[in-house]
C-alpha cells in the first residue's frame, strides 16, 4: 500500500466493492447521497461510484460534512499504519496527537515538539491529511467520546471531562456533528454499559487481522518488570505514568479485539492510556503488507506463513525502556528482570493495585538522577554506562514525536552504547520498523539453523531485502528458538 491511496479512486472503489477490511483506516469512504461516511469494508451495499468521495483522514470527512456511519463506525477502526512507520513531520505530528499534545498544550505546544512553526505543521497536516491539528485532535475526541458514551457507565459530565473537551457543550455539539446523535441517543442505542468496578474503565482496541499473540504477549510477559508489569489471569498487566497522575492497564488477548481495562487518577488520561497501549501492542500495523513483503525470502516464508501478524512488542515510555536496554546488555532475560526489579524498588513511585501485584511506576529520569552507580549490581563499566544514559536522558527525544535519527546519534555517541543498544531502544520505544539487531544472539542463531548468513556483516546485506520491516523480520528469527518471548504464558 502507498501513501496517498484515497487520490486512487479507481483502487478505492475496488476496495469498497470488495468490502476490503485491510483498507479500513487507509481512506474513508464518503457517500454524497446521505452524508455519511464509511469504512472501505462496511457491510451495507456499496453506493454508485458517483456518489463516493473519499478522505484520508476521519478528521477530513467530518470537515467536509459527513457524519460517521451507525453501523460501520469508521472512526473506530485501527489507525493508519503510515503513522507507526514514518520518521516525517506529518509522521511525528500524528503520534503527538494521539499522545494528547493538542489537546493539552494546543497547537503552538505541537510545533514546538516537532521543531516546526505553526503554520508549517497546518500546512502539512492539511496538504496531506486533508484536516489540521485541531481538527485532527477533535475527530480523536470524538472517537474518545463515544467508546465511554457505548461502553461506561460514566455521567455525560465525566465523559465530557475525559474526551478532552473544554465544556459541555462543545461536547454535546460535536457528538451531534460527528454521529448525528445526542450522547443520550447514543447510549440508548449501545448495548448495556460494562459497570465501572473500582475506577475501571473497559474498552475495545481494535487491530488489522491477523494478529499472532504469541510473541506479542509472550515478549511483555517474559520480560516484565517485578512490580511494574506482571501476567495475570490471562492478561497482561501494567502501571503507566500518565500527565494526571498514575494509571494501572490490563490488556487481554481475544480473538476480534484486544480488551483493555484502564484504573486511572485522571479520567482525561483516557485518550492518552489508549494511545500508548495500541502503541505498546502495535495494533496499528499493517500485517499483510508486512507478511507479504518478508515472505518474499524463501527462507522467512514459511515463519511467515505458520504464524502470521507478528507485531514488534514496544513500550509506553521510551525512557524506560532505554534503561532497560542497558540493564539487559549481555545478560539474560531473567537477570534483566531482577536489575531492573531492584532499581524499581529503590526509585519507583509507589502505586496502589487492588487486584494484583503491582507496586510501583518504573522510576522516572529525574528519580534515577541521583543514582549510587555503587548500589548496582553490575560491573563498573556498566554502572558507568548507565549513568551516562541517566545524565544524557533530558536531551535524548524518545518520545513518539522524537525524530529518530537524532536519536539514534544522540545514542551512539554515549560509551558504552553499541549498535545493539541503539536498535534494541529503536526498536521498542522509537517504533522503527526497520530496526534491525544482527549482533544480537538470538538472532544469529536463529539465522545459522536456517541457512542465512551468521556474521552480523553479512546478515545485515542479505537483510536488505527485508526493509522496511526488519523489526518484524527480527521477530519471526526469535520465533524460531524456545525462548519464554515466544509462548503465550498459560492462565
Amino acid at each position: 500500500m502507498l501513501d496517498g491511496v484515497h487520490s486512487d479512486t479507481e483502487a478505492c472503489v475496488r476496495a469498497v466493492r470488495s468490502r476490503d477490511a485491510r483498507f479500513d483506516g487507509w481512506f474513508f469512504t464518503a457517500v454524497v447521497t446521505t452524508r455519511v461516511y464509511c469504512r472501505p469494508s462496511c457491510p451495507v451495499v456499496p453506493p454508485k461510484p458517483r456518489n463516493m468521495r473519499f478522505y484520508p483522514s476521519a478528521a477530513a470527512a467530518q470537515q467536509a460534512g459527513f457524519r460517521a456511519c451507525k453501523r460501520c463506525r469508521p472512526d473506530a477502526t485501527p489507525g493508519s499504519p503510515q503513522w507507526n512507520e514514518r520518521a516525517d513531520l506529518v509522521g511525528r505530528a500524528m503520534r503527538l496527537i494521539a499522545d494528547g499534545v493538542v489537546d493539552s498544550g494546543g497547537v503552538p505546544a505541537l510545533a514546538a515538539r516537532l521543531g516546526y512553526s505553526v503554520r508549517q505543521v497546518e500546512r502539512a497536516l492539511r496538504a496531506e491529511l486533508g484536516a489540521g491539528p485541531l481538527a485532527l485532535a477533535r475527530a480523536q475526541r470524538a472517537q474518545t467520546a463515544r467508546v465511554l458514551i457505548e461502553t461506561s457507565a460514566l455521567s455525560m459530565s465525566d465523559v465530557a471531562m475525559a474526551a478532552g473537551f473544554g465544556s459541555i457543550r462543545a461536547f454535546n455539539d460535536t457528538v451531534r456533528d460527528v454521529f448525528a446523535l445526542s450522547p443520550t441517543e447514543l447510549r440508548r442505542r449501545a448495548a448495556k454499559p460494562v459497570v465501572d468496578r473500582l475506577g475501571v474503565l473497559t474498552v475495545r482496541l481494535p487491530f488489522r487481522a491477523p494478529l499472532c499473540p504469541d510473541n506479542l504477549f509472550g515478549h511483555l510477559a517474559a520480560t516484565a518488570v517485578p512490580g511494574v508489569e506482571e501476567w495475570r489471569d490471562g492478561a497482561y498487566r501494567r502501571t503507566l505514568r500518565l500527565p494526571g497522575g498514575p494509571g494501572i492497564v490490563s490488556l487481554r488477548p481475544l480473538p476480534d479485539h484486544i480488551r483493555c481495562d484502564l484504573s486511572l487518577t485522571d479520567l482525561r488520561d483516557l485518550s492518552v492510556a489508549i494511545s500508548r497501549c495500541r502503541r505498546m501492542l502495535d495494533l496499528d500495523a499493517d500485517p499483510v503488507a508486512v507478511d507479504e513483503a518478508l515472505s518474499a525470502d524463501r527462507v522467512l516464508a514459511p515463519l511467515v506463513a505458520k504464524n502470521p501478524g507478528r507485531r514488534v512488542p514496544r513500550t509506553v515510555d521510551g525512557a524506560e525502556m532505554a534503561v532497560r536496554a542497558v540493564l539487559g546488555q549481555q545478560v539474560s532475560t531473567k537477570a534483566a528482570r531482577t536489575h531492573a526489579g531492584r532499581l524499581v524498588q529503590a526509585h519507583g513511585e509507589p502505586v496502589v493495585d487492588p487486584v494484583g501485584g503491582l507496586t510501583h511506576l518504573f522510576p522516572s529520569t529525574e528519580a534515577l538522577a541521583d543514582l549510587d552507580p555503587e548500589s548496582l549490581a553490575l560491573p563498573r563499566s556498566r554502572r558507568a554506562t548507565l549513568t551516562g544514559l541517566i545524565a544524557a536522558l533530558p536531551t535524548i527525544d524518545l518520545s513518539v514525536g522524537g525524530d529518530w535519527e537524532s536519536a539514534r546519534a544522540a545514542l551512539a555517541a554515549l560509551p558504552g552504547i553499541g549498535p545493539w543498544t541503539v536498535d534494541t531502544i529503536a526498536m521498542r520505544a522509537l517504533g522503527d520498523p526497520d530496526a534491525f539487531l544482527p549482533t544480537d544472539l538470538g538472532v544469529r542463531l536463529a539465522a545459522e539453523g536456517l541457512g542465512l548468513p551468521a556474521s552480523p556483516t553479512a546478515l545485515t546485506t542479505h537483510a536488505t531485502a527485508w526493509r522496511p520491516w526488519r523489526a518484524y523480520a527480527v521477530q519471526y528469527l526469535w520465533a524460531t528458538g524456545d525462548h519464554p518471548i515466544n509462548l503465550l504464558p498459560a492462565g
